[in-house]
């Protein structure tokens, strides 16, 4: 039988998603409007139009104005960066996410720093990367899977992390870096790890809290697990799984979840963990960003 707590991230989410449904009636009493989101999807990948038609409810099911804006994949350069411009300058849109990744004639970095830093409601553009790295959250737009796995954290172990070893396995800028960044801010003991790192478990096995981001399926093994440590597993792999019959899949994390459950105090499944926060924490830095644009005062952090 399972020893760790399982951490239910739909749950959360849900409970994040009410609280900012609240939280957007009260914006439309106070200024006549809604918090205006824009998706913009270039191409047919498959992954990515789930990706933005759950984002599309999310948005509307919490009282937004959600657009979104489908392009053919052979969509030019010039065609999406006129799109950005034309939405940076909507005072309707206080939100726009160019849903990720782009076909390769695109330039990803351009079409990400011409986003209005203010509707950069991903947290990619370099002046919110850089005000999160310089300990500036508040003033920034978090990347909105960092911060959900850090409510996740905190909805199961307090608000206060102060001290904790946290081991972050991956580096990249959209997951392991802001989530380092997050973790010091929290006062935290702070590894980041990779694929490379020397003697790999021996690092992992010193943590109070594993954050598991580096894109291979079931790469942390079990007995990589301090006995107690809490494990956010933001791995999504698309693994077969011949059992279910032929050609069929499954999804996995980049933990070995029936070993990791044995000895971990805490860890998030795959599906149902890390997957809901991120969509709910594209809600929260919506309706931040509207509020900024709008001129009001800014609310209770959800984080």
């Amino acid at each position: 039988m399972p020893n760790a707590q399982i951490i239910d991230g739909k749950a959360i989410a849900e409970s994040v998603r009410d609280e900012i449904t609240k939280r957007a009636a009260k914006l439309l009493d106070e200024s006549g409007k809604r918090p205006g989101l824009a998706v913009v999807l270039v191409g047919e990948d498959p992954a990515s139009q789930v990706y933005v038609r759950n984002k599309d409810r999310a948005a509307e099911a919490c009282g937004f104005n959600s657009v979104k804006y489908t392009l053919s994949a052979d969509t030019s350069e010039a065609d999406v960066l006129a799109l950005v411009d034309q939405l940076n300058n909507d005072p309707e849109i206080h939100g726009i996410l160019v849903q990720l990744p782009l076909p390769d004639h695109i330039d990803e970095s351009k079409v990400l720093r011409l986003i209005r830093p203010e509707k950069d409601v991903d947290g990619f553009h370099p002046v919110n990367v850089g005000l999160l790295t310089a300990g500036e959250r508040d003033s920034a737009l978090v990347p909105c899977t960092p911060a959900g796995s850090l409510v996740l954290l905190k909805r199961t172990l307090g608000d206060t992390l102060s001290g904790k070893n946290a081991v972050v396995v991956g580096r990249s800028n959209i997951v392991g870096k802001p989530m380092a960044s997050l973790l010091l801010q929290e006062s935290c003991t702070v590894t980041i790890a990779h694929s490379r790192t020397r003697d790999l478990p021996d690092v992992v096995r010193a943590a109070d809290i594993v954050v598991a981001a580096v894109g291979r399926p079931e790469m942390i093994k079990g007995d990589w697990i301090a006995p107690g440590a809490t494990v956010i597993d933001v791995g999504i792999n698309r693994i077969p799984a011949p059992e279910r019959g032929e050609g069929k899949s499954r999804l996995v994390g980049d933990v070995a979840f029936e070993e990791a459950v044995t000895h971990a105090g805490a860890i998030t499944p795959v599906p149902g963990g890390v997957g809901p926060m991120t969509i709910a924490m594209l809600m929260v830095n919506t309706l931040t960003a509207a509020r900024r644009l709008l001129n009001l005062p800014e609310e209770e952090a959800i984080f």
